[in-house]
């Protein structure tokens, strides 16, 4: 199973995917991969306008892009994908398109079968057990919560360590808490922006300057780098 797993798209004051863009490279290797990309994350703009930012940062590397939205089959598209690629926006959104046009499976499938999958905010969140530890506002009835499972625990993507100047609310570490006490056998991983998960088979590895915060029920909150060991999250 490989798997990259990208915290948020674009840093402040870049361009499109700029930052995860070496290790989109890397991952993929030299040779012109055919993706298969998944918009339907996006709700204020079209599939279309999605289609064409991610095909031109993905054809700087020297592979093509297109969208599932043009096919007809779903299952031959999935098939003949060579790299599966789940963008971000609203997590609602996605899991019910995906619901709906039966993807879950299909993925699922290509995926441990070898076939790379990159996905960023919404789209890493979407390969964890359950969109539960999401921070998109419920917009529609994904029609279940179970996602794709391909890895063990959970991510909570752009993750804060407090709350912006004058926000009164929850911090995302108390947010987590909550999620923790229903859910006291499942590790959340706090995934700030400017990070990603890189899996390879058994092998777990964080990719950025800036650190993890690993969350479980009954554990201190612990920070791990990119120099730590992250199997044990396996």
């Amino acid at each position: 199973m490989r798997l990259l797993l990208i915290s948020n798209s674009t840093m402040p004051g870049e361009p499109y995917l700029s930052y995860p863009m070496p290790e989109i490279k890397k991952f993929l290797g030299d040779q012109s991969l055919k993706a298969l990309f998944i918009p339907y994350a996006a709700v204020t703009f079209s599939f279309d306008v999605y289609e064409g930012k991610v095909s031109e940062r993905f054809a700087e590397l020297g592979h093509t892009v297109t969208s599932i939205h043009h096919s007809k089959d779903f299952v031959e598209a999935v098939d003949e994908a060579e790299v599966l690629v789940v963008g971000g926006g609203n997590t609602w959104q996605l899991v019910r398109m995906m619901n709906d046009n039966g993807l879950f499976p299909l993925i699922r499938e290509r995926v441990l079968a070898g076939v790379p999958f990159i996905g960023w905010s919404a789209g890493a969140n979407v390969a964890c057990p359950t969109l539960r530890t999401t921070n998109d506002m419920p917009i529609i009835d994904p029609k279940g919560f179970e996602c794709l499972n391909l890895v063990p625990f959970q991510i909570n993507p752009h993750y804060l360590d407090k709350n912006p100047e004058g926000h009164g609310g929850e911090t995302r570490e108390q947010r987590i808490e909550e999620f923790l006490e229903i859910n006291p056998n499942i590790h959340v991983i706090g995934l700030r922006e400017g990070t990603m998960l890189r899996r390879e088979e058994d092998q777990l590895k964080l990719i950025g300057e800036r650190s993890a915060r690993i969350f479980k029920k009954g554990v201190a909150p612990a920070e791990m780098s990119n120099k730590d060991n992250l199997n044990f999250l396996l």
